[in-house]
């Protein structure tokens, strides 16, 4: 399987795993190795990014993956602006997952403060990952700024829904050159599957993981999922027919007549 490259890192593994809503740390720490990821993000704005015990959520996933910081929680452009000058100064990484919500109940993002947020970062020399809807023209819009990559996403934030526009998804393949990692709604393995075949370069998840009964098994299955849906896409599948289609040649076939 193919590397994956977003700005300036290249990764093994096509799978971003966040660090939210485990059982405990221990867990946490165990599913994130049997998914094989090697970035993790994490909520700058819901972690003590001053606290440098050994217990800090920062220190127990630093030591072991990359750290991709996010602006959860934020509703506005400036707010998410701020959120990650700060988790630059923080952690000393120029790469952000750029989340701006619109709305609570649904976390859909605010598009036009999403767009204010990532000229800005963009400007400052911010390697901006952006979560925003499956619209084709906005994912078209935010890769022409400069994105590193666009991160649509599949269904609402923590559905486990799936992937409920798949043609949206291949229309967005085909119209952008970064990558495009799904970010939300995956919730088993087949998910993940499925987003890999339809061409997406990478998937970012988290309650699909620290939300199953058995998050490491979990971890591992999306794993390979993954590996498969992406090997699936790159080999290249039959195309589709409405009616059968014989293997085998009809040619040179034995009689079964009982005349000869």
């Amino acid at each position: 399987m193919s590397e994956l490259k977003i700005g300036n890192k290249i990764l093994k593994s096509r799978l971003i795993v966040g660090t939210a809503q485990y059982p405990n740390p221990d867990i946490m720490l165990k599913a994130l190795e049997a998914s094989g990821t090697e970035l993790v993000t994490v909520a700058i704005r819901r972690v003590n990014i001053n606290d440098e015990s050994e217990e800090s959520l920062l220190k127990l996933v630093g030591n072991k993956f990359d750290v991709l910081p996010n602006t959860a929680g934020c509703y506005t452009a400036k707010e998410a602006i701020m959120t990650a000058k700060l988790a630059r100064e923080a952690l000393g990484t120029s790469m952000i997952k750029l989340e701006v919500i619109g709305d609570d109940e649904t976390l859909f993002p605010d598009i036009p403060e999403l767009l204010k947020a990532t000229e800005q970062l963009l400007d400052d020399g911010f390697t901006v990952l952006p979560y925003c809807n499956d619209d084709p023209v906005t994912c078209k819009r935010l890769a022409d700024m400069g994105c590193a990559a666009v991160m649509p996403l599949g269904a609402p934030i923590g559905s486990g829904m799936g992937i409920r526009n798949p043609y949206n998804i291949m229309i967005i393949r085909d119209m952008i050159d970064v990558p495009l990692i799904i970010d939300a709604g995956v919730g088993t393995a087949s998910d993940a599957s499925v987003a890999m075949e339809l061409g997406c370069d990478g998937i970012l998840l988290n309650s699909a993981i620290a939300g199953a009964q058995h998050p490491v098994m979990m971890a591992t299955a999306i794993k390979l999922a993954v590996e498969s849906g992406r090997l699936a896409y790159e080999a290249g599948r039959i195309p589709r027919k409405l009616y059968a289609k014989a293997t085998s040649p009809l040619e040179g076939l034995i009689s079964t007549s009982a005349s000869e």
